[in-house]
């Protein structure tokens, strides 16, 4: 499953994002976004976790909780439109 993190902290980095997201089950990637010019973190990024369950679980814990000061939004990503 394809999981949607946003809401992050420019500062944090994709490993500190895949522990939390270990602590629920097998990541298999985690990408955060950033500007192609600048290289700039966007404040959002992309888990994929390739079991449904512990991804559901991920997304129910792991939703509107605090992360270097921000308050996190995690829910199963959406194809792009």
């Amino acid at each position: 499953m394809n999981i949607f993190v946003g809401n992050l902290n420019y500062r944090v980095s994709a490993e500190s994002i895949e522990e939390k997201f270990a602590e629920y089950g097998e990541v298999s990637s985690c990408k955060l976004i950033t500007d192609r010019e600048t290289g700039r973190a966007k404040g959002f990024g992309f888990v994929e976790m390739p079991n449904a369950d512990e991804a559901q679980a991920a997304i129910d814990a792991l939703h509107e909780t605090e992360l270097m000061g921000r308050n996190l939004v995690v829910n199963e990503a959406k194809p792009r439109a």
